[in-house]
């Protein structure tokens, strides 16, 4: 099995993902072929560690797959590596509000280092602190003591002197100190309304802080002491995730006698998805296309089906509007009752505005930019039968973004939950072959989803 290690932090903020990223450079440089992967429904970060590693980033969370896919999907991603690099999500045991388990919070990082027996290498921001750092550093330790914290990286350490008290406090408490990293601000990535800007979007920018985190780990970081940290994790036993089988185990095996074209849409405008999700289509049978909605004014040739993923549409309103022979095209294709599938950034290019600008008015809806942070997990029930979903189907879901749709759900809406203090929510918009939400699925979570949308793809006119 491959070597592997979690970078986990305190709390966010700390810097595990330019350590994260970091290591993931430098280890490559290295030699070192390295799988990367991000705990928690976030798509920004792997962005960065695909460009550090040369191969997809991808994500393990518990919440949108189970608990019994997240180590399948590990050695899934890490096929052909030898050594993960796991980065965590906000402090160490956060996870779900109002979930645990014994590691910590229902999808911490804490949780994910147990299901996948990785023992967790710990940053620490040390700006304002010296010797406390041995007390935080032990509480740590003992809160789960099913998790192993087996090695610390100094963070924004001041000065040769801090750093030497620092080391001294972690001896005090038995941790040892793999790395200290002093205050550089050329790694600074630049951030917007839901974070860091995704590398896809900065290009050349994105390749050179890369490079230069990598180079920051590898004159700060004991990488080998961090190899073999990663080498102590014990054999991880069972079989790989596999599309294929998670299909034939919903749908039976797919029939491709005729591949249906299934344009997904890419490019800087939409960079929020799963690498699982194209690999779960062409298994279904699916020929996969992508189309960037910036650039390329037509459609594949052939499109029977178009996902439209997440991301920063309303980044780039202007010049997805300016785009007008692709967004009749998707008008189009979705009024010949083609099935389409948008979430939270597709649901916005569905519209017929987004801050004043035409998109493609296919759902009789307006969107715009809002002050407010709309965050959490979702337990969803379709309210209607869709290319997805069939009616009364219920999925976890995750929501993430600072836009509003009015009206927010259509006639029937595509899903209802209810939120913490028991409210009901309708959300989404349903119609014809079309299915728009906010919400964000995991595609893992739902194979059965991924044959629907397939067979119905092979079923549309073309």
């Amino acid at each position: 099995m491959v070597a592997r290690l979690v970078v986990a932090a305190p709390g966010s903020g700390s810097g595990k993902t330019t350590i994260a990223t970091g290591l993931v450079a430098a280890l490559r440089r290295r030699g070192h072929r390295v799988a990367p992967f991000k705990v928690g429904p976030d798509y920004i970060d792997p962005g960065y560690h695909t460009v550090a590693a040369g191969r997809p980033g991808r994500n393990l969370d518990p919440v949108l797959v189970g608990e019994h896919r997240v180590a399948p999907l590990l050695r899934h991603g890490a096929a052909g590596a030898d050594i993960a690099v796991v980065e965590g999500v906000m402090g160490l045991f956060d996870g779900r509000i109002g979930h645990h388990v014994e590691a910590g919070g229902f999808g911490s990082t804490a949780h994910v280092a147990g299901l996948v027996s990785a023992p967790v290498l710990l940053v620490v921001d040390c700006r304002g602190q010296s010797t406390s750092i041995a007390a935080l550093l032990h509480g740590f330790r003992s809160y789960r003591p099913g998790v192993r914290i087996a090695g610390v990286v100094l963070n924004q350490v001041g000065s040769d002197r801090h750093e030497e008290v620092l080391r001294e406090a972690c001896l005090d408490v038995g941790l040892p100190v793999l790395g200290a990293v002093r205050r550089a601000g050329e790694v600074d990535v630049p951030s917007r309304h839901l974070g860091l800007v995704p590398a896809v979007e900065r290009g050349a920018e994105a390749v050179r802080a890369v490079a230069a985190m990598g180079d920051l780990v590898e004159s700060s970081v004991d990488l080998d002491a961090v190899v073999r940290l990663a080498r102590s994790a014990p054999d991880l036993d069972g079989p790989a995730w596999d599309a294929a089988a998670e299909l034939a185990e919903v749908a039976g095996p797919a029939a491709a006698a005729h591949p249906p074209v299934i344009a997904v849409a890419g490019g800087p405008a939409f960079t929020f998805g799963y690498a699982e999700h194209v690999e779960l289509l062409r298994a279904a049978g699916a020929e996969v296309a992508v189309v960037d909605p910036l650039h390329d004014t037509a459609l594949p040739p052939g499109t029977a089906a178009l996902v439209l993923p997440g991301g920063f549409p309303e980044a780039h309103a202007e010049a997805l509007s300016a785009n007008e022979p692709l967004r009749h095209a998707v008008a189009d294709l979705a009024a010949g009752g083609a099935p389409v599938h948008a979430e939270c950034g597709g649901l916005l290019y569905l519209v017929s505005k987004l801050d004043g600008h035409p998109m493609c008015g296919v759902l009789p809806a307006e969107a715009e930019m809002t002050a407010r942070l709309t965050l959490g997990y979702r337990e969803a029930v379709a309210t209607a039968d869709t290319a997805l979903h069939a009616v009364g189907t219920r999925v976890t879901g995750h929501e993430f973004h600072r836009t509003r749709v009015l009206p927010a759900h259509g006639d029937p809406p595509t899903w209802t939950w209810r939120d913490a203090t028991g409210a009901p929510h309708r959300e989404g918009h349903a119609r014809k072959g079309v299915h728009a939400s906010y919400l964000h699925t995991h595609p893992a979570g739902n194979p059965g989803a991924i044959h629907r949308f397939v067979t119905a793809a092979g079923r549309a006119p073309r």
